[in-house]
């Protein structure tokens, strides 16, 4: 989904391929509860993943979640854990991660190309976008609905860089799972994790992150004084 225009350019320019959930939205412990709900309402009991392990795999699509944990696709499964997101997201309104907005802004700024790529559904904009608080500065948005293989594949930040006009050779991904940070790798592309989507550090860096922030605040602070790759992305204005 294209949101306004490029820095003036039809041809590729540097940018920044951000996930959303965990990384730009408060939301990953939401989702993991809603999936716990979910395979309640679906699975016998003895099927039932904790919620640790529900957690570790949030990030990845639906389908890929749900045969990851339960060994087996199950269409029922999915379509409770969009009932009951959206019971939860009615009740508890979805938060920006600290900073999020700023930094979204900044990338803008700088002179480069904004683009999201969230394993979330077309739909899921319509909520999203607004809930950044900086629509105007993101270039565009590509969901799961745009691609065949979810997350660790690359094919999402791929074509979410084709789409809205990133360069990948003066390009960086930021993500809050292992699966952002190796589809990054898998892509060529370096990844900055951050930790606000509930992973530790060092889970982010040995999946291959090459800079590491607790959320989005920490990582526009190094940016602002050029100890971030991203600093070295842009051409300025």
């Amino acid at each position: 989904m294209p949101l306004r225009r490029g820095h003036g350019s039809s041809m590729s320019q540097p940018g920044v391929l951000f996930d959303v959930d965990g990384t730009l939205l408060d939301t990953n412990y939401l989702h993991a509860v809603a999936w716990a709900r979910a395979f309640r309402d679906v699975s016998p009991v003895e099927e039932l993943p904790d919620m640790a392990r529900i957690h570790r795999a949030i990030g990845l699509s639906s389908d890929a979640l749900v045969e990851k944990l339960l060994g087996h696709p199950d269409d029922a499964a999915v379509e409770a854990h969009s009932r009951r997101y959206d019971e939860l997201r009615g009740r508890v309104e979805p938060r920006r991660t600290r900073g999020a907005s700023a930094l979204l802004r900044l990338c803008s700024d700088e002179g480069l190309v904004v683009a999201l790529a969230t394993s979330g559904a077309e739909e899921d904009l319509e909520w999203m976008l607004p809930a950044l608080g900086a629509r105007d500065a993101v270039t565009g948005a590509t969901t799961s609905s745009s691609v065949s293989s979810s997350k660790p594949s690359p094919d999402i930040f791929a074509t979410a860089a084709e789409e809205h006009g990133v360069d990948l050779r003066s390009a960086a991904i930021v993500g809050d799972t292992v699966w952002d940070v190796e589809a990054a790798t898998r892509l060529g592309v370096p990844a900055i994790g951050l930790t606000c989507g509930g992973l530790a550090a060092e889970e982010l860096r040995v999946a291959g992150a090459e800079e590491v922030y607790e959320d989005p605040a920490a990582l526009l602070a190094a940016y602002a004084d050029d100890r971030t790759l991203l600093a070295g992305l842009g051409g300025g204005g």
